[in-house]
């Protein structure tokens, strides 16, 4: 069967989406490293195989989402400083079908001067010019409210043509109807960009929720 490119937003039925949600659990049963990082254009990976980066404010979860896609513990760092991260961080699975980048948290109140600048320079530059490219996973916090930061970053996401999907992540510390609250939210959110993918996913790091989901949509994009 062949995969709807769109992911589960595009699965016609549930055989659809059960071979979504098996190609993605086969490809992260496979091995998952680091293989390089970039602090300048000049330090990128030549762009080979397909690309899906990872943002999002800093404290957002990103690194715990990395770990618990993978199934790896210590696969990506979970810094005790927000802000901390300030370079491209690559991330290659099986052996290059699809890699995962990591991007600098932005927005932190305490994050340096240098961090803010980097998201206007080197990640606006690598966001517009990386020809592999497919997506960007921006994060966000189920918790609390959208930031100003959170909505400047999908502007330059529109601006850099580059398609972005939102994920909630930390599921599991919200109730219910608050929970239900944010995601009608951001899906309202997400529609408003022209750079917007139209299916929002909702995860837990902690418990594992909706990592099936992204496994999933990150298989269509590999295939």
């Amino acid at each position: 069967m062949t995969l709807p490119s769109g992911g589960l937003s595009e699965a016609r039925d549930d055989e659809e989406r059960a071979a979504l949600i098996e190609a993605g659990r086969l490809l992260f049963a496979r091995p998952c490293t680091f293989f390089t990082a970039a602090q300048g254009l000049d330090h990128l990976p030549p762009p080979d195989g397909i690309e899906v980066a990872l943002a999002g404010r800093s404290n957002v979860g990103k690194s715990s989402l990395m770990n618990a896609l993978t199934g790896q513990k210590a696969l990506a760092r979970v810094s005790i400083t927000p802000g901390r991260t300030k370079q491209l961080n690559f991330f290659k699975l099986d052996e290059g079908q699809l890699t995962l980048v990591d991007m600098p948290g932005y927005g932190y109140a305490k994050a340096s001067k240098l961090v803010k600048e980097d998201w206007q320079g080197l990640m606006f530059d690598y966001l517009r010019g990386r020809p592999n490219l497919r997506r960007v996973m921006l994060l966000m916090d189920s918790r609390i409210e959208t930031k100003p930061s959170d909505t400047a970053v999908m502007d330059l996401l529109d601006r850099a043509a580059v398609p972005f999907q939102l994920v909630l992540t930390k599921c599991d510390d919200v109730k219910p109807a608050v929970l239900a609250a944010r995601q009608v939210e951001v899906q309202a959110l997400a529609r408003k960009h022209p750079a917007g993918h139209p299916l929002v996913l909702t995860t837990s790091s902690e418990t594992g929720f909706g990592m099936e989901n992204i496994r999933a949509e990150l298989a269509a994009l590999a295939a």
